[in-house]
């Protein structure tokens, strides 16, 4: 039963995403226009996050930071919507959850699924190898755009708090358990929770991840 959700899960994702990159196209190319007229640089930003059994995969978001914030102010994290980093179009887009978007593309190629854990950056908080066998769980089916954590604590806890339920995700998938996370999800972006409120790492300040 569950290789058959296994399959049913990867169908909805391509047809998912492909038919919504196709609804969505006109409100990418405005998204793109407006990154494009309001400040310098690319378009897109690439980072590399762990995905399915710790392989390592590029996320592609919206850009909504200045080129190059990794290496200004407070490195890889952002701990207010006031941050300096951000761009104008780029609050709006964080905001909204629409800087996202992109990795439906993520989803068409199979690196990535609409519904699972969130992936973490290869090297923080930990790398792939310093996860606990328990914790690796997480890693046994491909990160998703959205996930069981996203629309329960989000980022109200510390990462190492999240692990257990993204395990809980993993352990208990079924093709319904998506849909129902699928639908919780849009509710909480037409309620536009704030994305700034959680303890980063291991307890140490509020912050939200770059880009």
């Amino acid at each position: 039963m569950r290789i058959f959700n296994l399959y049913i899960k990867r169908l909805i994702d391509l047809l998912g995403s492909l038919i919504g990159l196709i609804i969505i196209s006109p409100i990418l190319f405005i998204i793109v226009l407006s990154i494009k007229l309001t400040s310098r640089g690319p378009v897109f930003f690439r980072q590399e996050r762990l995905g399915e059994k710790g392989r390592i995969f590029k996320i592609l978001k919206f850009r909504t930071m200045v080129v190059n914030a990794e290496k200004i102010g407070s490195g890889l994290f952002v701990k207010t919507e006031n941050d300096n980093r951000i761009t104008k179009i780029g609050k709006f887009l964080r905001a909204t959850s629409l800087d996202e978007l992109p990795q439906l593309w993520n989803v068409v190629i199979g690196e990535m699924s609409l519904v699972g854990p969130r992936p973490p950056v290869p090297h923080h908080p930990y790398k792939y190898k310093e996860y606990s066998n328990f914790q690796r769980k997480r890693f046994e089916m491909k990160p998703g755009m959205t996930g069981l954590t996203q629309v329960t604590v989000r980022n109200s806890v510390t990462w190492d708090e999240r692990i257990p339920i993204d395990v809980e995700y993993v352990q208990k998938f079924t093709v319904w358990l998506d849909i129902k996370i699928l639908f919780k999800t849009l509710i909480k972006i037409f309620n536009r929770e704030s994305i700034y409120t959680h303890t980063n790492v291991k307890g140490s300040g509020k912050s939200s991840n770059l880009n």
